[in-house]
């Protein structure tokens, strides 16, 4: 089955791959949907990321990927209204212009987590009002 991935400067040496961070696990999302993908490709450019291209890949393919790169897929069905989080990880393990970044540490990684964490405790606490 074919799906749809999102992918930063597609087909060169620095290819990369468009995942989510939920805590110490990041995630690669697998579109059903081309039209889906586009549209949180378009989203994420409004985040202020580059704009990343969709390309379609066979399922068994990027889930064999994702086990080798130590990554989990999501599936995203068609018709499912993902919206990419609200915050973003603060430095990607990943550069545009293919430079290399600094590890992230885990420190970086539980202060963010305790940030987003907190917006939706209040988000949540906020809604009860």
């Amino acid at each position: 089955m074919l799906t749809y991935v999102l992918l930063y400067n597609s087909g060169t040496d620095n290819e990369g791959i468009h995942t989510l961070q939920i805590g110490d696990r990041d995630f690669v999302l697998m579109f059903e949907s081309e039209d889906d993908a586009l549209r949180y490709a378009l989203l994420l450019e409004a985040q202020d990321f580059p704009l990343p291209t969709v390309e379609s890949i066979d399922s068994q393919e990027i889930e064999e990927f994702c086990q080798g790169a130590g990554y989990e897929t999501k599936f995203i069905s068609e018709g499912m209204l993902e919206v990419p989080p609200e915050q973003n990880v603060e430095q990607m393990d990943w550069d545009i212009n293919g430079e290399p970044q600094p590890p992230i540490t885990s420190e970086s990684t539980e202060a963010q987590m305790s940030a987003f964490e907190l917006e939706r405790i209040r988000r949540q606490l906020e809604s009860l009002l």
